[in-house]
């Protein structure tokens, strides 16, 4: 564990004219952002939150009064402690574990970076940068995180089977 930041949600924008902001959930959902009092080292002490009812939440912070002050908020993200949050079961990961990992073949070839990890309703993407940047064609590709596409991974890499590697 570290006291690296970890995103969980990252403010849209107002909402109404009391100084609530709409927020983007970018982690478990509504309830793990519940379980956080602070965001930011401190600096937003959340109030109450609620869902909007279309995936994302609404929220009110003690030091945020009136709809010029949320709007000005729009863009920021709500970060928390990474040992804040809660110990992962084995086969578990947090996708900030997977950005910069080196991925490479499970025949130890180098492909590139993990540069993203995306869910678009079935399982995690993760988005490759590719090492070197071919002159022409993809420059990244998408595995999906899944046993059969993705071997194994720790702090350093993560390893992908060949079959996905060459797509």
């Amino acid at each position: 564990m570290s006291d690296e930041l970890i995103v969980l949600a990252a403010v849209t924008g107002a909402h109404g004219v009391a100084g609530e902001v709409r927020l983007k959930l970018l982690g478990e959902g509504l309830d793990a952002l519940r379980e956080h009092k602070t965001f930011n080292e401190g600096e937003l002490t959340l109030k109450k939150i609620r869902s909007d009812n279309k995936g994302g939440a609404i929220a009110r912070f003690a030091e945020v009064s009136g709809r010029n002050n949320a709007e000005k908020l729009r863009g920021t993200t709500l970060k928390v402690p990474r040992d804040d949050l809660p110990a992962l079961d084995t086969g578990e990961y947090y996708h900030a574990d997977l950005l910069g990992l080196a991925a490479v073949t499970d025949a130890g070839t180098p492909i590139g970076t993990v540069a993203a990890v995306e869910n678009f309703g079935a399982t995690d993407i993760i988005e490759i940068t590719l090492e070197p940047v071919p002159a022409k064609g993809m420059k990244t590709i998408m595995v999906p995180m899944t046993k059969q596409a993705v071997i194994e991974w720790d702090t350093a890499r993560l390893v992908i089977s060949e079959e996905f590697a060459d797509q």
